[in-house]
This record gives structure tokens, C-alpha cells and sequence, in this order.
């Protein structure tokens, strides 16, 4: 099954400041989550966020803030996305496909990904663009999710999948500004 950017929303799970310091590797996993939504950006992909509990955890980091849509931030106090309501009433809540980045990989993203799976949704989870405090953590629950079947992908394979084809503007433009 392919990821399709007219199928697709990109979900951004809580990458809040005050958790960041924590995350292993946190820095690469904000840069590697703004680098998708830039890329969801350009191919009109549309990206939700949460953020759990934001009076105790804080905003999502500033600079991945500024680049998410005000309608598509969703705050919550369940660990997954999909528990109660609203996060399929969002923009592009409707979509088949949940392209998936943020934290904590056996938490927040796995209880969010169990659910968009028991929803029937088709779910992609972007490795290096998830993160735990622990990578053990981390890796158990990828492979879980895997087993639940979710497909673990890389950045490039979700802007390659989403682009189609090559040999047109928009494709010259995703390659010269993403893809190094």
C-alpha cells in the first residue's frame, strides 16, 4: 500500500517543550517532524497536532508551532489522539491515511495508532521522526505497532510516495529544497 498526499494527513503527536529535553534524541525528532509538515505543506497534505495536556507539558516547541495550522491543534488529556472526540472532525480528520511523527513512541503515538487502526485507517509511523526516553521503549513499540500493522516508514519514502512521479515543477521544487 502506498501513501497517497490526496489520501493522506500528517499527525504531529505532542512534541511539547517541556518534554522535549527528556526524548532521546528530541532535537532530531522536531527537525525531522518540521521537516514533514514543510513537505506536507507544499503537497497540500493536511497536518494535524496534538498536544497532550498542555497547562502541565507546554506548547508544542516553538519553532514546530509556527508552522502548524491553528485549526488542526487539537490539546487532549488522553494518551490517544483518537479517544474522545474530535481529532476525525479536524481538517483531514476524514482522510483513510495517518501518516504519523511525535512523542512518546510507546505511549502517545502507540495508544494513537492502535486507535486510527481500530478505526479502520491505513497508518504509517515515520521512524526518525518518533521518539521515547528510552530507546528500548522506542523499539519495542514500533515493533508492536508493526504487528498491529502499521507500516514504519522513513521521511523520504512519505515525501517520494506523496510527490508520484518526477519530471514536473512540483517535483524540481520538493527535491531542491528537501531532498539532500
Amino acid at each position: 500500500m502506498l501513501m497517497r498526499a490526496k489520501d493522506s494527513t500528517l499527525l504531529v503527536i505532542d512534541l511539547q517543550e517541556r518534554l522535549l529535553p527528556a526524548i532521546d534524541g528530541g532535537a532530531a525528532v522536531i527537525e525531522q517532524a518540521a521537516w514533514l509538515v514543510r513537505v506536507a505543506q507544499h503537497l497540500q497534505v493536511p497536518v494535524i497536532a496534538t498536544e497532550q495536556y498542555p497547562k502541565g507539558l507546554g506548547a508544542s516547541e516553538g519553532g514546530l508551532r509556527a508552522l502548524l495550522p491553528r485549526a488542526g491543534l487539537r490539546e487532549k488529556i488522553h494518551f490517544s489522539a483518537t479517544a474522545g472526540a474530535g481529532l476525525f472532525d479536524l481538517p483531514g480528520g476524514e482522510r483513510r491515511q495517518f501518516v504519523v511523527c511525535g512523542t512518546e513512541t510507546h505511549v502517545c503515538v502507540l495508544q494513537t495508532v492502535l486507535g486510527l487502526l481500530a478505526a479502520g485507517r491505513e497508518v504509517f509511523v515515520v521512524d526518525e521522526a518518533v521518539g521515547s526516553r528510552r530507546p528500548r521503549d522506542k523499539a519495542l513499540s514500533l515493533a508492536r505497532m508493526e504487528r498491529a500493522g502499521a507500516v514504519i516508514v522513513s521521511r523520504e519514502m512519505v515525501a517520494f510516495e506523496w510527490l508520484e512521479q518526477a519530471g514536473n515543477d512540483l517535483f524540481r521544487q520538493i527535491s531542491r529544497e528537501f531532498i539532500r
